[in-house]
């Protein structure tokens, strides 16, 4: 019984972990590489997981299309928020630290203008959808269909992104424009392209989040500063800019929260702000150091 016990919370954190991993490694991208501190990035989970939620209960539409169709739109709206807001801000305040705090000022005014709408849209009721939502089981472990799927999807996306960052042209131009922007310069890399191409992979990332929390979890339009800070305690556990330490944080943090929510749930968030703070303490860098 015990040892049944201890491996449903194991599969459970595996699978709640495999979202964090996803949404964090956006966060990554925007402020590890394009240094802009994006604290509206869980708004852009909530606004994608109630469109979620609208074209499958309003119009029959199952939410895997959905990746093929909010995906590349919220990869162009990245683009143009960025080319708006953030390229801006650079233009204009040139000293890295000022640009920095700059750019959280502007995020914050995102929260603020999404979560807003969001709450007169829809207003501050908790919604959802029932989508494979019948279980299975591995011997004496019972397993939700669709968190498995979600955990599937998470997997597949993050090796394929850490493939392409590793391995192709341009993800070795993001690497150098992140490393030493001067000198990628230098030897032909478009930089601000680069920055550009950044923060809109990590709104497409937050999409895909939005999708795959929108088919295990209940939303609401306030859920996505608690998302935000999901992602930052992720990044920060993993180490800045580190793809592969987003992934490793985000599943500690989702075994983390599977053991802490088996006695109670509502200490899930505070036990993720105490793994933060004790983790500034002794190692800020995080686990793999970037």
């Amino acid at each position: 019984m015990r040892e049944t016990l201890l491996l449903d919370i194991l599969i459970t954190g595996f699978l709640q972990g495999g979202i964090y991993s996803l949404i964090a490694m956006g966060l990554s991208l925007q402020y590890g590489v394009a240094r802009v501190f994006n604290v509206s990035h869980g708004e852009f989970i909530m606004l994608t997981a109630f469109l979620t939620w609208i074209f499958f209960t309003k119009f029959g539409i199952d939410p895997l299309l959905c990746l093929a169709i909010f995906v590349p739109g919220g990869f162009i709206i990245g683009t143009w928020l960025y080319k708006l807001i953030f390229r801006e801000l650079k233009k204009k305040t040139p000293i890295p630290a000022l640009y920095e705090g700059n750019c959280l000022l502007a995020s914050f005014g995102l929260v603020y203008v999404f979560q807003n709408a969001a709450l007169g849209i829809w207003g501050g009721e908790i919604k959802g959808y029932s989508y494979l939502s019948f279980s299975f089981k591995i011997g004496n472990i019972a397993i939700i269909a669709n968190r498995l799927l979600t955990l599937i999807i998470a997997i597949v996306i993050s090796t394929l992104f850490y493939l392409f960052l590793s391995y192709t042209r341009t993800g070795k131009a993001i690497r150098a424009s992140a490393e030493n922007p001067e000198a990628a310069s230098l030897v032909g890399v478009n930089v601000d392209r680069m920055l550009t191409l950044c923060f809109s992979l990590g709104i497409a990332m937050a999409v895909i989040g939005g999708i795959l929390v929108s088919m295990c979890y209940p939303i609401s339009a306030t859920m996505g500063l608690e998302y935000t800070v999901i992602a930052i305690i992720v990044v920060v556990l993993g180490g800045l800019g580190s793809i592969s330490g987003s992934f490793i944080g985000g599943l500690i943090l989702g075994f983390i929260g599977s053991l802490v929510s088996f006695w109670e749930p509502s200490l899930a968030l505070v036990a993720y702000y105490f793994v933060f703070m004790v983790l500034l303490l002794i190692r800020p860098t995080g686990i793999l150091r970037r």
